[in-house]
């Protein structure tokens, strides 16, 4: 489950998406970079699959982790088979992730790239590509 959650932070991503990722999707694994091949994720599907936002490159802090969790997933198998609602009751019995849900995940990787920003911590990101990370729209 700690490698769908970390793909989740790292891509902004729904859970939904993160934990159906299969390690076939993954055409590159190296400590300082991840390529995600995202056409098989649920609202993947529906994308043009020629595309280039059906890739997803990951860099920088917890890159190398996500690399070294990566190679003990096993062929074929989903990241984790721990669903949303499944999540979120298991957030809901923790005391300290009360009023958290799956969707924070997403909405928690938006904020910190925004903070980070304001901070003078990230390069500034064009406040309409902020918009369509944080929906996942197609640019």
């Amino acid at each position: 489950m700690r490698l769908a959650l970390l793909v989740a932070w790292k891509s902004a991503a729904r859970w939904a998406e993160a934990a159906s990722l299969s390690s076939e999707q993954f055409l590159l694994v190296e400590p300082q970079e991840i390529i995600i091949d995202w056409l098989q994720t649920p609202k993947g599907r529906k994308k043009n699959p020629i595309r280039a936002s059906r890739y997803v490159v990951l860099l920088g802090s917890l890159t190398d982790e996500i690399a070294a969790l990566f190679r003990n997933l096993a062929p074929f198998n989903p990241l984790t088979k721990v669903t949303t609602s499944a999540l979120d009751r298991m957030w809901g019995n923790t005391p300290t992730m009360t009023g958290f849900t799956a969707h924070s995940i997403k909405r928690g990787a938006v904020t910190h790239i925004l903070d980070r920003m304001v901070s003078g911590l990230a390069d500034p990101v064009p406040p309409y590509l902020v918009d369509r990370i944080s929906k996942h729209e197609e640019m």
